[in-house]
This record gives C-alpha cells, structure tokens and sequence, in this order.
C-alpha cells in the first residue's frame, strides 16, 4: 500500500533541506579540512622526502572549497531572491567540482613524484 502524503505538507522536491547548497556547504568544509591536513603532513614530511609545492597547491584548493561554502552559505541566506540564489548555487557546484578535480590532480602528481 502506497502511503498518501498529507495534503499540508510540502513536496519533497521542494523541501529546503533539499537544496543543492545545504549538501555542497557542509562538504566543502570538510574538504577545506582535509587541505589543511594535507598541507601539515605535507609539512612534516617534507624532512624527509624534500621539498615539494604540494603545500602551496593543497592551500590552493583549499581557497576554491572556501569560496564554494561562502557561495552556498550565501545562496542558503539569499533564499527569499530566487535568481541570485540559484546563481550562487551554481558558482558554488562549479567551484566545489574544480575544487576536487584540483585536489585529485595534486593528489596524483604528488603521488608520481611529479611534484
């Protein structure tokens, strides 16, 4: 038996917490954190296997995952005005998507000794 969903309740492809920018937020913090410690065992290691500027593109990436939470942090406070939200959310997908290709691609230039 298919349940019916009450008459006063919203649909769930409205529903807030459904928004793109309430997933890309709390993800893009937690990304900025794994930059941060990628940046710091990357500082204690470099004794030993020398100098690297794997530190300096981690931080990189670690910028464009902040500019992607502060753009779905403020598309969520822009709710009331449809079109800069969704704007801001789009900037925000877009950054939080370069951000991981970024991070990726240092990871693996890094793991190859590229850099």
């Amino acid at each position: 038996m298919a349940q019916e969903r009450p008459a006063n309740k919203i649909p769930a492809n409205q529903m807030p917490n459904q928004r793109l920018a309430n997933h890309i937020l709390p993800n893009a913090a937690t990304m900025i954190g794994v930059c941060v410690t990628a940046v710091g065992l990357v500082k204690i290691a470099e004794p030993h296997i020398g100098p690297s500027r794997v530190d300096t593109y981690c931080a990189l990436a670690a910028l464009i995952f902040l500019a992607s939470a502060m753009c779905s942090y403020m598309a969520l406070r822009f709710e009331g005005r449809e079109r800069m939200s969704a704007s801001l959310e789009r900037i925000a997908d877009a950054c939080f998507m370069a951000g991981l290709l970024a991070l990726t691609v240092v990871t693996m230039l890094f793991a190859y000794e590229v850099i």
